[in-house]
């Protein structure tokens, strides 16, 4: 039991409900208008939380010289110690090979783009090795997830599955640099790429609100594109207004609320995106 804990604290298993919500979202809209089955659902919850689980044991394996040296991450488990770096290894090469087979399980074409997914989710990994761009390259690892899910439903892609993607991307990237803002310092002392490392704290966040400036704008094109009844302009109204409280928790030389921005309002985002989809139905 203290393994399947410390394995869970490891991938930040908690955290997969950034990307779910906003892939069953995409799977529910896509489901109007073709048949679904329990299984397909459920293959697209292990699809995501393998894809996830993947990504993130891969980070922290290729990250894990890098966590030791930050104050921040030396406590995670591959520094600490409490999970050996062959049982990460073992854990990661599981959660890619029960996404591929999940995938190929789900739609023939979800199968044959599983490499080129995992490649994106875990080539994120070494980004920070090269581009401050990284928060985008975060960003579109999950802006895929409802792309994914819409292929596993319809087979294609359409402009719903596009829009979701631009709006999950420029909401990933946006939140991830302002919890970036906390390792600027470290970042340039490793020579490690980020926005706030390059930019500084207030550009940085003036960069941040412009993404998320687009994240509003994709959400409100969508009833353009799909059917969604007045519940969900109140969803995107309220997530206009979770994204505007986080802007005003964290700001330059005050970063002491961002776990709260980070952790507890990106959450409620997600969750209240899939709402308004499923009440709009």
């Amino acid at each position: 039991m203290k393994s399947v804990i410390a394995f869970g604290r490891m991938i930040k298993f908690s955290h997969s409900i950034f990307a779910m919500p906003f892939a069953l979202a995409a799977a529910v809209m896509a489901a109007r208008s073709h048949p679904t089955t329990w299984v397909q659902w459920a293959l697209i919850v292990v699809c995501m939380v393998a894809a996830r689980s993947a990504a993130m044991g891969f980070n922290r394996v290729v990250d894990r010289h890098i966590d030791a040296k930050n104050p921040r991450t030396a406590t995670r488990e591959i520094p600490a110690g409490v999970v050996s770096l062959p049982a990460a290894i073992g854990f990661t090469t599981l959660a890619a090979a029960v996404f591929v087979v999940a995938a190929f399980t789900l739609h023939p074409l979800c199968g044959w783009l599983s490499p080129v997914a995992l490649a994106v989710v875990c080539g994120y990994s070494y980004g920070k090795r090269f581009t401050s761009l990284v928060h985008l390259w975060l960003g579109v690892a999950l802006g895929i997830a409802p792309i994914a899910a819409w292929i596993a439903i319809t087979g294609g892609v359409t402009a719903t599955p596009l829009v979701l993607f631009v709006a999950v991307a420029t909401w990933v990237a946006g939140f991830d640099i302002l919890y970036s803002l906390q390792d600027e310092d470290f970042d340039k002392s490793q020579g490690l790429n980020s926005i706030p490392a390059r930019l500084g704290q207030r550009i940085s966040m003036q960069v941040s609100t412009l993404l998320h400036v687009v994240t509003m704008a994709a959400l409100a094109s969508l009833p353009f594109l799909e059917p969604l009844s007045w519940p969900y302009w109140v969803g995107v109204v309220a997530i206009g207004s979770v994204l505007a409280y986080e802007h005003h928790l964290v700001k330059p030389g005050d970063l002491s609320k961002i776990d709260k921005a980070f952790f507890d309002l990106n959450g409620y985002i997600s969750l209240a995106f899939l709402v308004a989809v499923l009440a709009a139905g």
